[in-house]
């Protein structure tokens, strides 16, 4: 196991080299320029002071090694000279963002508190709910329980976030008046009154992006529940004597979960992703929403690094899910 996991981290270094490259490049030949908005008034020279802090009066093959060297070591924050807001001295050795004038993966630290919050919760929520659910639709397949959890499982799959996401509002907020329908990201947790507006602020965007993790993760958990549950090794084992529970949840389970493992893998990138729309509509001040102000902005740093984040998780949970399938199947041997 330990040979195995060693010749896939070195692996992929390479692999991860070629996707920034593709990213960086890709993104440089985009059209856009960071002076475009500033004021005709500033003078020729302020501006090309401006350029040299952003760091764009350097060949692209330096710009990439400052840019791939601020990704993965994060320089803490120092304050020097500043030229309308952007930062000279420490800011000519680190990737500046072309909107806030400041470092890249200071920004992207200070946003990620958020975004783990809102996003880590709600995958949680969807696994322990969606597992649950998925085994024991199998378990009852056909029966009542089954088939409404059926119907609302995808109904779930098929509704976008930027839909149930107003929806929820719509009836949780503005009708109800249960819940705030603006996430408010300046406040901090010092009472239990300030305890539960924070727990009333994340239940929707939560149960926004907890309703398609459950949909979807619930689906494959059921469908590899009904495939094993048919194998001769269940007869065997009923027929040794064993209960039924040490049957489903012992010996069913285990094998079930390898291919669900990668879809729960798989699915931290994508819930990421889909992270953008809702810190949208619930304006949750996270990743999501540095990424679509940082597009519009034309803040090509911004979008390099964030773009390139969701890469590294996939590529790394593709690694921890093939490592889960030797500790849930006793016969995938590595080494």
């Amino acid at each position: 196991m330990l040979t195995y996991t060693i010749r896939r981290l070195v692996l992929a270094v390479p692999t991860l080299l070629f996707i920034s490259l593709v990213i960086f490049l890709l993104l440089e030949l985009a059209p856009g320029d960071p002076m475009a908005n500033v004021p005709l008034t500033v003078p020729p020279d302020v501006k090309e002071k401006m350029r040299i802090a952003l760091g764009l009066g350097e060949p692209t093959h330096i710009r990439f090694g400052k840019w791939l060297w601020q990704f993965f070591v994060v320089e803490p924050m120092v304050l020097s000279d500043h030229i309308l807001g952007t930062t000279l001295a420490e800011g000519q050795q680190r990737v500046l963002s072309w909107q806030f004038r400041s470092p890249v993966m200071d920004v992207i630290v200070q946003r990620m508190p958020q975004t783990l919050w809102v996003v880590g919760m709600s995958y949680v929520v969807g696994i322990l709910i969606a597992l649950p659910i998925g085994i024991y639709s199998a378990y009852r397949q056909y029966s009542v329980f089954d088939q409404v959890g059926t119907f609302i499982t995808m109904v779930g799959y098929s509704v976008p976030p930027f839909f149930s996401g107003v929806l929820v509002i719509v009836i949780f907020s503005v009708h109800l008046g249960w819940l705030p329908s603006i996430y408010d990201t300046t406040l901090r947790v010092t009472s239990w009154d300030t305890f539960v507006m924070q727990f009333k602020q994340m239940i929707m965007p939560v149960m926004v992006l907890a309703l398609q993790t459950t949909a979807q993760i619930s689906r494959y958990m059921r469908a590899s529940m009904l495939d094993n549950l048919g194998q001769d090794y269940v007869r065997t084992a009923r027929a040794k004597g064993l209960g039924e529970t040490t049957v489903v949840m012992v010996h069913v389970l285990r094998n079930s979960m390898i291919p669900v493992i990668t879809v729960i893998a798989l699915g931290v990138p994508q819930i990421f992703g889909g992270a953008i729309i809702t810190e949208q509509i619930f304006k949750v001040n996270g990743l999501g929403q540095l990424l679509i102000t940082a597009i519009q902005a034309n803040d090509l740093p911004m979008v390099q690094t964030v773009t390139f984040m969701l890469a590294v998780l996939i590529v790394a949970f593709n690694i921890i899910a093939d490592l889960l399938y030797a500790v849930l199947d006793p016969r995938i041997r590595y080494d």
